[in-house]
């Protein structure tokens, strides 16, 4: 009981803060050079030839079967291990999802998390009640109360700072940003690489700039936040050029990104742009 109690307290305190009008402020600044930027690794590993990725939790909505909440969650199947990356705000929401997806927790090897805001670890305590036999991949940053209390409940944590590979053709980020430390995801696939952001707080051009710095493939798709709710149209459309410039060939922006970068996303990317919510189930096969 103290432990859950650990927990409920550390989201309470945080889920506020990555609400919109939070009040922590972003650091979405896409001209800052990170400083875990200057050191450039190749991680290649094998492509992945198969990949599915499956939303577990979000804000909009694809499937009517599912619930909405605020916070973002998502099931990547593929790799040589099954992987949820971030678990959303709300545990029973997340849970109900996926068994309604067909998801079974106890087939999950590797849970991520992206950053300690509670909209993306909140489902956690819940999900290790059903699955605690996994390894959290957590930015050192975290709340030392709350990795203490991940491993009390059975599940293997590993704290990341630098980029790490976590599986054959899967690999972290390591921590980048200031105010808000994140960390994001890349999928190396036989079509290129697909990179998963939790919130985008560091700025997701730096994160694309960091993954290619990474993995040395092209860019097939980038999805998740990209918290650009807050952005002018301007800044918005200067982000979509630099996603061009980058080679991006297909762009799903979700959670915390807002209707007006979706639209103007959907706009740009055309037949290109993937329309993520709860629900959705996004294959390699449609990534070309």
């Amino acid at each position: 009981m103290k432990t859950k109690k650990i927990l409920a307290s550390v989201i309470l305190a945080f889920i506020i803060t990555s609400m919109p009008g939070g009040s922590i402020s972003d650091n979405t600044t896409e001209k800052k050079v990170e400083n875990s930027m200057k050191k450039t690794v190749k991680l290649n590993g094998s492509e992945i030839k198969d990949l599915i990725i499956t939303i577990t939790f979000d804000n909009y909505l694809s499937n009517k079967a599912l619930t909405t909440d605020w916070g973002f969650s998502c099931l990547i199947k593929g790799p040589e291990k099954t992987i949820l990356f971030d678990t959303g705000g709300d545990g029973s929401v997340l849970l109900s999802n996926m068994e309604k997806l067909g998801i079974n927790a106890k087939d999950i090897d590797i849970v991520v998390l992206s950053h300690f805001h509670g909209d993306h670890y909140g489902g956690l305590t819940k999900f290790l009640e059903k699955n605690n036999d996994v390894t959290v991949y957590l930015p050192t940053s975290y709340s030392k109360d709350f990795i203490n209390s991940a491993r009390e409940l059975g599940a293997k944590v590993v704290e990341v700072t630098e980029p790490e590979q976590i599986c054959n053709g899967v690999f972290l980020t390591g921590e980048m940003g200031s105010d808000i430390i994140e960390q994001s995801m890349i999928v190396n696939t036989k079509n290129g690489m697909v990179v998963i952001t939790g919130c985008a707080h560091p700025g997701i051009v730096s994160i694309v700039e960091k993954a290619k710095s990474i993995v040395d493939s092209d860019v097939l798709f980038v999805t998740g936040g990209f918290h650009l709710v807050r952005k002018s149209t301007s800044e918005i459309k200067d982000i979509i050029t630099a996603f061009k410039k980058m080679g991006v060939k297909y762009a799903g922006p979700s959670h915390c990104s807002g209707d007006e970068t979706r639209r103007l996303f959907s706009d740009a990317y055309g037949n290109n742009y993937i329309n993520v919510g709860v629900g959705k189930v996004i294959s390699l096969n449609e990534l070309k």
